[in-house]
């Protein structure tokens, strides 16, 4: 079972460091591992599109970890002007960057043919392309501070990943592209690695595209090597040990914390292949929840 960060690592390991994070503000992977830095010892800056939830957020961290700041700023990542405009901010604030997290994503099930390029585009442009303009306007920062950086990646590109063409093309490029900046910036000091999560509960990724009702099918749980699904602990660990010194030798790689699911690759298997790609099934939202309210008054 997963341990709580501080059973490890001393309470106050990044007392007087900064971490600036973009995609922290939908209660996802990024608001535990902002969550957890704060709580031993960083202050924060986070960026998301919508002003309200970014206040919203940084205010909930500053509550859970007293004592320490929270600035709540708004861009789009896929926006290079927004981030340097942010990253200004935060040095203002804070007078320096130490850490970045790079994981404003977004995501849905699709099939390619019922995916429109637009569709195709906005995920690429939010995963890679923010990932990329991140790192890029942090960069002189970093320099000063012989930072480190984590980019939130994914298992999906391992092969293949039913509905998920879109969502596993970008984050092949996150991973090619942590791997570069790794090889040109590791000579001013800089590391960067990629944190790829698998299920872990309590996240917004996790309730939205892990079915509760499976049909009957084995728990998803019980397909996965540790018989577990990630805990919010289990990121939280991964994240301090990458921004710690006890990784001062680790650039360039990934770190998977999927308790082995990536070894079965159960990730949609809860999908019949390949009857539903031949029904024409849809996977949108708002017409699983029509089909699901058809079905219970068939009953």
């Amino acid at each position: 079972m997963s341990v709580r960060s501080e059973t490890i690592f001393k309470p106050d390991i990044f007392k007087g460091k900064v971490v600036f994070c973009t995609g922290a503000n939908s209660g996802g992977i990024c608001s535990i591992q902002v969550d957890t830095l704060m709580r031993h010892g960083c202050n924060a800056a986070i960026l998301g599109r919508r002003a309200e939830l970014s206040l919203s957020a940084a205010k909930k961290f500053e509550e859970n970890n007293p004592g320490r700041k929270c600035l709540g700023l708004s861009g789009d990542v896929r926006d290079y002007k927004s981030l340097q405009d942010a990253v200004k901010k935060t040095v203002e604030t804070f007078g320096k960057i130490d850490f970045v997290i790079a994981g404003a994503a977004g995501n849905f099930l699709s099939p390619i043919e019922a995916a429109s390029p637009r569709a195709f585009e906005t995920v690429i442009g939010i995963d890679l392309l923010g990932t990329y303009n991140t790192i890029k306007a942090v960069l002189p920062e970093l320099k000063k501070t012989k930072g480190s950086i984590i980019a939130i990646s994914a298992t999906l590109q391992e092969g293949a990943t039913l509905l998920q063409a879109h969502a596993a093309s970008a984050k092949a490029g996150v991973d090619t592209l942590i791997r570069h900046v790794a090889l040109e910036y590791g000579p001013y000091g800089i590391r960067a690695n990629t944190i790829a999560p698998g299920p872990i509960e309590g996240t917004e990724g996790f309730d939205r595209l892990v079915p509760k009702d499976t049909g009957g099918q084995l728990n998803p749980a019980k397909k996965i090597p540790v018989q577990r699904f990630g805990t919010k602990d289990d990121i939280a660990n991964a994240t301090v040990f990458l921004c710690s010194p006890a990784a001062s030798y680790v650039t360039g790689t990934q770190i998977v914390v999927d308790g082995g699911e990536v070894l079965m690759k159960t990730q949609n298997s809860f999908i019949p292949y390949p009857e539903a790609l031949l029904s024409g099934m849809s996977f949108r939202p708002e017409d699983q929840k029509k089909d699901a309210k058809k079905a219970g008054s068939k009953l």
